[in-house]
């Protein structure tokens, strides 16, 4: 499953590093090449809800190869495309591609292991998200200096292929409960979701005018229909809202929403302060980010052990508070004068609090989740985590661009930082690197007060008791035998 979900991330990242390629091939201008990605994050973030209910009805093996299966297609599509307007299509298709495949993974890691061994089973599946993040830029560059953009999207093909055969051979089949589709609840969600994507991923290039706040106040208004309808709707919601008295679910998926944009919001100043102010290519810039994908990938697997035994408010603590310091020292070290040698530790630092909050948050949130509800469960982990990045793309670039205003000159300032680092290149005059290198010092600011929120969010984590049942059977509304039934298809699960 790790190939597929691994493979989603490498190439969502990839792509920043191809802007700048992606418009000289394809004459494109600043604002359609934005939507290469914001079509992806638009196209993987309004079907992730679903696709977590359509797990649990069709089976995560099903939902996982269709996803897959579209994804590789796709990526097919995308390296063939001869016009951004094509490009942009066929990545929508991918992100929808994702979007099915993403859940899956958590949903049957939450059904094949047992409650007490969640932890070294996310540990990998942590550490996958966490080197696919940080690696992805430097794949990306290499494939771009070495080949052409094409091939961070051809280069999905043959891996996509073996990743499905692995997946018919290796995937278990597991029970399937017969949920209605809740169409209300979908249609809600969708346009809900799209309408605040859209938004933040359109606020910047638009310097947020009125239409986006309608659009934003919009969506958080079908977002409290979508909630109300789930509390009354009387036969199955597309969210039980009972996963959420669940206190470590609700406190995980929003301390995963802090980390998602933390990080995002990280590496876009990083990679304009290494390839603007310091003058590296696309490949050396990406190399920055090395130290934090091995301490991530290295340590993944021992935290998962740790968690499983201790407090998971002490895990995920640590991890917030070595990357809140780590973001510091390097926020301080981000100067001209800097050599980059000693841009290694704080880097590495980042990757070992990223160890210590990716898997261990993902155990603490399904660990006491019953199968029934591991697909809703997993889909709103996962929609969570997609909103922090779409979060964290939108206020880092605005935060970018009124630090170099402020910086600045406007001679230099001319053209605006673009979301994500897809705009057109800001090439500041050579005696005022300095002060843009200033501006994105500062920048990192955002991240460091996103890191101290999540240390004050595990505060309210409490320890791991003995597995329960989120609800009994006579509050479920169903019969004694029927509940016999869901136990024997956990039992087999387990």
């Amino acid at each position: 499953m790790l190939v597929g979900f691994f493979m989603t991330l490498i190439d969502w990242t990839a792509v920043s590093v191809a802007n700048p390629s992606i418009m000289a091939a394809l004459h494109a201008d600043y604002e359609s090449v934005i939507w290469v990605t914001s079509a992806y994050l638009l196209g993987a973030a309004v079907p992730l809800l679903v696709a977590g209910r359509l797990g649990d009805r069709f089976g995560p093996k099903n939902m996982y190869l269709i996803g897959l299966a579209i994804f590789t297609a796709a990526s097919l599509w995308c390296g063939l495309s001869g016009s951004i307007d094509v490009l942009i299509a066929a990545r929508v298709v991918q992100g929808v591609g994702a979007a099915l495949l993403t859940p899956q993974a958590m949903s049957t890691i939450t059904r094949i292991f047992p409650p007490e061994r969640h932890g070294v089973a996310t540990s990998v599946w942590g550490a996958a998200v966490g080197v696919g993040m940080l690696a992805g830029p430097l794949v990306g560059g290499v494939l771009i200096d070495q080949l052409d953009w094409q091939w961070i999207f051809f280069v999905n093909v043959p891996i996509g292929i073996i990743g499905f055969g692995l997946a018919v051979w290796l995937m278990p089949v597991l029970p399937t409960n017969r949920h209605r589709l809740d169409v209300i609840g979908v249609l809600l969600s969708g346009i809900a979701l799209f309408l605040i994507v859209f938004a933040l991923q359109e606020a910047q290039p638009n310097h947020w005018a009125p239409w986006i706040w309608t659009m934003i106040a919009a969506g958080l208004a079908m977002m409290a229909a979508f909630v109300y309808w789930q509390s009354a709707n009387q036969n199955e919601p597309l969210i039980p809202l009972r996963v959420f008295s669940d206190r470590n679910f609700s406190v995980s998926s929003f301390a995963v929403t802090l980390s998602a944009l933390m990080v995002t919001a990280m590496v876009l100043p990083v990679m304009f302060f290494a390839q603007t102010a310091c003058g590296l290519s696309a490949t050396r810039a990406a190399l920055l980010t090395a130290p934090m994908a091995v301490a991530t990938g290295v340590l993944a697997p021992i935290v998962g052990r740790i968690v499983d035994r201790s407090h998971p408010r002490r895990v995920v603590g640590f991890g917030f508070t070595v990357t809140a310091i780590s973001l510091t020292w390097l926020s301080i070290e981000m100067t001209v004068a800097t050599p980059i040698s000693r841009l290694v530790l704080p880097f590495t630092g980042i990757g070992v609090g990223m160890a210590f909050i990716g898997s261990p948050l993902t155990a603490t949130a399904i660990r006491n989740l019953p199968p029934e509800l591991a697909g809703a469960g997993a889909g709103v982990f996962s929609a969570t985590r997609q909103m922090g990045t779409v979060l964290g793309s939108a206020s880092m670039a605005a935060v970018m661009d009124w630090l170099v205003v402020r910086q600045l000159p406007p001679i230099v300032t001319g053209v605006t930082l673009g979301v994500g680092g897809e705009g057109s290149e800001v090439a500041p005059l050579p005696e005022f690197r300095a002060e843009f290198a200033t501006a994105m010092s500062q920048s990192m600011l955002l991240p460091v007060f996103v890191a101290l929120l999540g240390v004050v969010a595990t505060l309210l984590l409490v320890r791991f008791g003995r597995p329960q049942r989120i609800s009994s059977p006579a509050s479920a509304g169903v019969s004694c035998d029927e509940a016999e039934t869901r136990a024997d298809k956990r039992h087999i699960a387990w």
